[in-house]
C-alpha cells in the first residue's frame, strides 16, 4: 500500500498509544490493519507476558471502541448513503439480515479479514442494537489478537512468517469468505423455503 511503510514508522515512534490510535482508527475508516503493528510488538514483547497481554489489551478495546464510532457514523448517515447510491430494498434486505444473523455476523467479521469497519457501518445503517455488537466485536477481535499473540508467544520466528503471508493475502482471503458466507446463507434460505405445494 502506499505510503504504509512512513505511516507505520510514524506510530510506531509512539509505541503502545500508536497501537491503540491505530486500532481505533482502522475500525471506523483507515485501511490500515492494525495487526501490521501489533504483529512486530507482540514478538518484541514474546519474553514478557505481561507487557504481551498489555498491548492484546490495547488492540482489543480500541478496535472495538473505534467500532462503536463507526456504528454511530453508520446510524446517522449510513441510511442516507445506501438510499442515495443504492435501493430502498437493499437496505431492508441488509437491515433483515443482521436482525436475524447480526450478532454471528459482527463476530465473524470481527475475528476474520473481513473489513471490521465496513461491517460497523452496516450495522449501525441497519440499526443493530450496541449491546450485541459491542459483545461480538469484544469477543472476535479479542479471539483474532488472541491467537496471534499466542501462535507468536509459542511459535515465533514460524509464526512471524506465516502472519506477514497472511497480511499480504488479507482483502483476497476476505473476498473468498464472504463469497463463502453468502453461498451459505443462500443455501440455508433455500433449504429453509417451503416446497411449491406447501405453499397454499
Amino acid at each position: 500500500m502506499i505510503g504504509e511503510e512512513v505511516i507505520l514508522d510514524f506510530f510506531e515512534s509512539f509505541g503502545p498509544l500508536a497501537l491503540a490510535l491505530l486500532s481505533f482508527t482502522e475500525a471506523i475508516i483507515q485501511p490500515i490493519p492494525p495487526d501490521v503493528l501489533f504483529l512486530p510488538m507482540a514478538y518484541e514483547a514474546r519474553d514478557n507476558g505481561g507487557l504481551l497481554i498489555w498491548l492484546w489489551l490495547v488492540v482489543t478495546v480500541s478496535s472495538v471502541l473505534g467500532a462503536i464510532i463507526g456504528h454511530a457514523l453508520g446510524k446517522r448517515y449510513g441510511t442516507r448513503l445506501i438510499d442515495k447510491f443504492g435501493k430502498r430494498h437493499h437496505r431492508q434486505q441488509l437491515e433483515n439480515m443482521f436482525e436475524r444473523y447480526g450478532t454471528l455476523g459482527m463476530f465473524i467479521a470481527a475475528v476474520s479479514p473481513l473489513p471490521y469497519k465496513v461491517f460497523g457501518w452496516m450495522a449501525g445503517a441497519s440499526d443493530m442494537k450496541l449491546r450485541p455488537f459491542i459483545i461480538a466485536g469484544i469477543f472476535g477481535r479479542g479471539l483474532r489478537f488472541g491467537l496471534e499473540a499466542l501462535f507468536i508467544l509459542i511459535y515465533g520466528d514460524s509464526a512471524m512468517r506465516a502472519a506477514e503471508w497472511v497480511l499480504e493475502r488479507e482483502l483476497l482471503m476476505g473476498v473468498i469468505l464472504v463469497i463463502i458466507l453468502v453461498t451459505g446463507v443462500w443455501w440455508l434460505k433455500k433449504g429453509n423455503s417451503p416446497a411449491p405445494n406447501q405453499q397454499e
